[in-house]
Parts: structure tokens; C-alpha cells; sequence
């Protein structure tokens, strides 16, 4: 059977423009909580310990459940997975701004973790339905140039908390999400059938438990596995922590250290995002590893940074090296679902990112969580941040040996 015409239409832009939105609210309501701790604190009494539990309960859920949401888009409307996460999004973050006590915001960040699990596998495998060959990098960045945006915005929590009360936020986005679920209704559809002839029946013949053993049997997807979850342990350490580091070790408001870990340094990440998507295009062009290679020297570049960033006591060099960690890491946001798409079968797209989630955001759970344990015990964010250092070396070089297959290269 011949492929259709690869050719990329305006409406493929626009899916990604759309799914744009989605993912900043996803990921604005994962920071925010970060800048926000001081209120929150405030609100409601907890250790460091449970403050990182917050976010770990939520990777650990997410994680968890995102291989059978990333079978869900896979049996059925990718589309139809987006619209139903974004409207229990909605929800639980505007129940979030009535919890109390520690209990009742754990249980939301819990009900957060269901919500956002089926997002991501879905709306990754819906942009590699419309787009493919040269522009499916780019694609990819612009719509993780979302999710960094949403990063880069998390100060908006702490801020409104300090000005307003911490509950402020959850009430807004909340709403604002009801109403844009209300908008993707009508412009958010699957893509095309991507063979000609085929039959929806044949096309949807994906079974979970014959698609994880395929899935495993593939060396090259075991390797992004340990890659992913590598890549995941610094990522979100520098998430959930960076805000306290920034307080911390150079004096500043809740405000402004929300500022400089969330609008300057997470801002540079939409450059990565968008840089790494076009270089990896342009060079995959040439040799189908140019997707493996952007990434990979990427990651070689930020692991002295992040090392340089966590050793000095001066703000603006830490801000630059922090910076330089943050531009270089996200030439990896805007490749894993291409190369996880040149290693696998194109109907267990989203069961394979579903699994690289769970396995990435239950290992970053934990290192969260083991952040706020080695704060009780008087480890400094410094001498953690600089140990995670040999995470990034090790995926790098993990990812090196990933090895494409042709006739899944454009397909």
C-alpha cells in the first residue's frame, strides 16, 4: 500500500497551534505551584518533603497512567483524548483553589496527574499524523515552544499568590480552560487516514497487551526508555527546585525568584524547542541519525553548564549558565517523538511516548521527592543539582546508539 502525499497543509499548522494552548496550560498549572510554595506554605503548613511530594504524586499518577492513555489515542480519536484532558484539566484546577488542608491539594494534584496523562502521548501522535518527513521536528518544537511557554509563565503564580491569595491562579486558569475546551470542539479533528485504501477497521486493529510486547522487543525503544528517564531526573529536579534555589542562595522575593527561574530561564527554552526542531530537520535531511545527533551534542553541552551554574555564587553568571543548560536540554523536547517515530510502528505511537512518560515521570517523582528528603538532611539544591550532572552525560551517550529504521523514517 502507496502513503498518501506527505505534503504539509496549512490545517496541519493549525492543529499545532491549537495543541499550542493546550500544552501551556498544562504545564503553567505544573510550575506555578513551584513559585508559589512560600504561600502555599503559609495556607497551608507541610515539610519540604511534602511540598515535593505535591508534585511527585502528580508525576507518579501521570506517569503511571499514561501508557494506557497513549493506547486510548491509539484505538481511538487522538483528537477526541485531547478535548476530554483538557475539560477534567478544567476542572480539577479550579477544584484545587477550594483545598484546605495538605490532604485535600494532594488529592488534586493527584486528580491532575489523571488529566494530564492522557494529553501529551495524544497530541504528539495527532502532530506526527500531520506531519511528516522535513517538517516533523519543527512541528514538535513549536508545539513543546507551548509547553515552555507555560514554564516560562509560572512566576504569574507566585505573583498573583503574593499580591491576591495563593488560590487566585487555579481559579483563573480554570475557567479559562473550560472555555477554551469549548473551542477546540469545533476546530480540533484526527488527521487524514495516513494509507490510502486502508480501512478504518484495519487501521484500528492496535491491541495494549501485543503492542507492549512489541514495544519491548525493540532495542532501540528500550534505549529512549533509559534515555527519557536519565534525561527526566535533572529536568525535574531543576522544575520543582529551581524557584527555592534561586530564594535561597541568592537572597531574592518569592516573586522575583519565581521570575528568574520561570520568565528568563524557562523563556530561553522556547529558542531551544525551536532551534533543535530546525537544525534536526535540516540535518536528517542528509543522515536520518541528524534527529539522534541535535539532541545528543545538546545534552553535552548543558551538563557543564548546569555543573557551572549550581557552583557559582555570582546571579547573572548562574542565570547565563542556566540559561545555556536550558536552550541546549530542549533540543531533546523536540526530537523524542521523532525518534521514537523512526524506531516503531506508527500505530503504537502514543502506547510507546505513553511508556517514556510513565517511566520518565515516576523516576522524576522520585528524584522530587528525594530532593526535598535530602533538604531535610541538610544537602544543599547545589551539591544535588551538580550529582545530577552524570544523569545527562549518561543520556547522551545512551542516545547515541539508537539506531533508526528506514520504513518508519517518513512514515
Amino acid at each position: 500500500m502507496a502513503s498518501i502525499e506527505s505534503k504539509t497543509t496549512p490545517r496541519a499548522w493549525l492543529v499545532v497551534a491549537l495543541l499550542c494552548v493546550v500544552a501551556l496550560l498544562n504545564y503553567i498549572d505544573r510550575t506555578m505551584i513551584t513559585t508559589m510554595r512560600g504561600s502555599i506554605v503559609d495556607a497551608i503548613p507541610m515539610t519540604d518533603a511534602q511540598f515535593g511530594l505535591l508534585t511527585a504524586v502528580f508525576l507518579w499518577i501521570y506517569g503511571c497512567l499514561s501508557p494506557v492513555a497513549g493506547y486510548m489515542a491509539d484505538r481511538f480519536s487522538k483528537s477526541k483524548v485531547v478535548l476530554i484532558s483538557l475539560g477534567i484539566w478544567s476542572l480539577v484546577t479550579w477544584m484545587t483553589a477550594y483545598a484546605q488542608t495538605f490532604e485535600q491539594l494532594l488529592l488534586t494534584r493527584a486528580l491532575m496527574g489523571i488529566s494530564e496523562a492522557c494529553y501529551i502521548p495524544a497530541a504528539l501522535a495527532l502532530i506526527m499524523d500531520y506531519h511528516r518527513g522535513s517538517t516533523r521536528s519543527l512541528a514538535t518544537g513549536i508545539h513543546m515552544a507551548g509547553i515552555m511557554a507555560g514554564q516560562s509563565l509560572g512566576f504569574v503564580g507566585g505573583w498573583m499568590a503574593e499580591n491576591h491569595v495563593w488560590n487566585t491562579p487555579f481559579w483563573f486558569f480554570g475557567a479559562f480552560g473550560i472555555l477554551y475546551s469549548l473551542v477546540l470542539v469545533f476546530l480540533l479533528k484526527d488527521a487524514p487516514t495516513r494509507i490510502e485504501n486502508e480501512k478504518p477497521s484495519e487501521q484500528q486493529k492496535v491491541n495494549f497487551g501485543k503492542g507492549m510486547a512489541y514495544l519491548f522487543r525493540q532495542r532501540s525503544f528500550i534505549l529512549l526508555l533509559i534515555f527519557f528517564a536519565l534525561v527526566s531526573i535533572l529536568t525535574w529536579l531543576i522544575v520543582g527546585w529551581l524557584p527555592t534555589y534561586f530564594k535561597e542562595q541568592f537572597g531574592l522575593s518569592q516573586t522575583m525568584a519565581g521570575v528568574y527561574s520561570t520568565a528568563y530561564i524557562f523563556t530561553s527554552a522556547i529558542v531551544g524547542v525551536l532551534l533543535g526542531g530546525f537544525l534536526a530537520d535540516r540535518f536528517s535531511r542528509r543522515n536520518p541519525k541528524g534527529r539522534i545527533w541535535v539532541p545528543a551534542i545538546g545534552l553535552l553541552i548543558a551538563a557543564p553548564a548546569i555543573f557551572l551554574a549550581s557552583y557559582t555564587t555570582i546571579l547573572p553568571m548562574a542565570i547565563v549558565c542556566f540559561i545555556t543548560y536550558t536552550v541546549t536540554k530542549s533540543f531533546t523536547d523536540s526530537n523524542t517523538m521523532p525518534i521514537l517515530s523512526m524506531v516503531v510502528d506508527p500505530r503504537y505511537r502514543a502506547t510507546g511516548y505513553g511508556i517514556l512518560n510513565c517511566c520518565g515521570t515516576i523516576v522524576g517523582g522520585i528524584a522530587l521527592y528525594y530532593g526535598g528528603f535530602l533538604r531535610d538532611a541538610d544537602i544543599s539544591l547545589s551539591a544535588i543539582y551538580q550529582f545530577a550532572v552524570l544523569f545527562i552525560i549518561a543520556a547522551a551517550i545512551t542516545l547515541l546508539y539508537i539506531s533508526p529504521r528506514k520504513e518508519f523514517i517518513e512514515n
